[in-house]
């Protein structure tokens, strides 16, 4: 949007065709009030004029070739720019691409961390052409939107996660499984759910119900890796992705760890009576073409089964059917 109010301005003042370039650079300064810093750069020499400007970005420029834009931002944003995005930001600021770059857009921008200031976007507007249409001087402009980019980042969070549980909802954990599924990571799929959830809403309210999806969901990001996908697929129902996790007799060791750890849940309203949970689960291998709802049906398949087995059970599907016996956990 400031770009293209930017842009409508710059129009508006090319039109009067203002010789003086005292006149043009402060037609420029007012606009500049909204960014952090403004340069107006003259494409055929490489060489820069300060419209708005800091003592920070100032305090980074190197003292030799001062009007050197290649130069100084280079040197500025090895200083003011985090190491993950520097990469990125010394390629869009190349003025040796820059007009291939642009095209026929009035304005392209990057969105990169700063060290000081946060998020930042810096853009370059096209200023004017020579007389052989040929672009000539652009603006480089810097603002700071890091407030814009945490309001984004909330509404992002807001969307993708589960709002009781803090973890994935369905949406957001499939589309991640998905996009592992389509790069061949390989791993296993696991799907859960409390045995008798529906007893507990009934006998203790659903408050004491919340208070067990929360327990549950809590258990299973203790036992996951930071990499793996939890997700809730709704009610009492959780799934999960581990990447990696593909010999059976890991397997068996990660689902009794996962036993384990449910056995130590107590919620005060249930008294001495644990969480049971019933688990089926299917194996991804790395040449393996097959979608999210495959490995779910599969999944499910074997959680069926596993359900036929009071206390913690679950169930591995596998291509030639399910294994022999149930992976039983504590008691």
């Amino acid at each position: 949007m400031i770009g293209t109010i930017l842009i409508s301005l710059l129009n508006i003042r090319n039109s009067f065709q203002k010789s003086s370039d005292e006149a043009r650079i402060d037609s420029y300064a007012t606009l500049a009030e909204i960014y952090l810093s403004m340069h107006l750069i003259d494409m055929k020499t490489g060489t820069y004029q300060t419209i708005r400007s800091t003592k920070l970005i100032d305090g980074s420029r190197d003292s030799t070739d001062v009007c050197n834009f290649t130069r100084q931002i280079k040197n500025v944003m090895k200083r003011l720019c985090t190491e993950r995005y520097l990469d990125s930001v010394l390629k869009f600021v190349d003025l040796s691409t820059l007009e291939e770059r642009m095209g026929n857009k009035s304005t392209i921008a990057h969105e990169y961390l700063g060290n000081v200031s946060g998020w930042c976007r810096e853009r370059f507007i096209k200023a004017d052409y020579d007389e052989d249409g040929n672009l000539w001087h652009v603006l480089y402009c810097v603002e700071v939107i890091d407030e814009e980019k945490r309001r984004e980042n909330r509404l992002l969070y807001l969307s993708e996660t589960d709002s009781m549980t803090g973890i994935s909802n369905r949406g957001c954990g499939e589309r991640k499984i998905t996009d592992l599924l389509k790069k061949h990571i390989a791993g296993i799929f696991c799907i859960l759910d409390c045995d008798k959830f529906k007893s507990i809403n009934d006998t203790h309210g659903h408050a004491v119900g919340d208070e067990v999806i929360v327990a549950v969901a809590e258990t299973l990001q203790k036992v996951c890796r930071e990499n793996d996908v939890v997700l809730r697929l709704g009610g009492d129902e959780f799934a999960m992705y581990i990447p990696g996790l593909l010999e059976y007799n890991r397997a068996k060791e990660f689902i009794k760890h996962l036993f384990d750890e449910f056995a130590k849940i107590r919620v005060s309203e249930l008294g001495e009576n644990k969480i049971y949970v019933s688990l089926g689960a299917s194996f991804c291998y790395k040449d393996e073409e097959i979608s999210f709802d495959q490995l779910y049906r599969e999944a499910d398949k074997a959680m069926y089964q596993s359900k036929k087995k009071s206390g913690y059970s679950a169930m591995i599907y596998q291509d030639s059917g399910f294994l022999n016996s149930p992976i039983a956990g504590a008691e």
